[in-house]
């Protein structure tokens, strides 16, 4: 099965990163960096400027790539595309989270992601350690 490519937004503020907990969807009440599916035509960059955007209000620069997680779950492969992103104007709202938390690196472990996304907090806190 050919992997689904989906992206997610690392965003930093005062050292914490934002997160927000599903409303919807197989991963209903987990927790998950902002992003969505790329769509056909889209960049990685384009459609995370563009789920930033519908999922939060805001509108954002998206900048260097992180991370490709690709995982196998029953239901489907996903490739997580994750990317350093900056919030440029709006006021972040809950359009498809019931709730949205900064977070510190090293606090993240105690959330219930999705595996894909465990890798990207692994990550971020090696860099955090390095």
């Amino acid at each position: 099965m050919k992997p689904v490519a989906v992206t997610a937004a690392i965003i930093e503020r005062d050292g914490r990163i934002l997160i927000g907990r599903r409303k919807r969807g197989h991963f209903t009440g987990r927790w998950e960096f902002p992003g969505g599916k790329v769509e056909e035509g889209e960049t990685p960059e384009e459609c995370l400027r563009r789920e930033l955007n519908e999922e939060l209000g805001i509108e954002a620069r998206i900048g260097e790539f992180f991370l490709s997680s690709v995982y196998a779950y029953k239901h489907v492969t996903i490739d997580l595309l994750t990317y350093r992103a900056e919030i440029l104007s709006g006021k972040i709202s809950l359009n498809d989270h019931t709730e949205l938390r900064w977070v510190a690196v090293r606090d993240l472990q105690g959330f219930d992601f999705p595996e894909a996304d465990k890798a990207v907090i692994e990550k971020l806190q090696s860099e955090e350690r390095a």
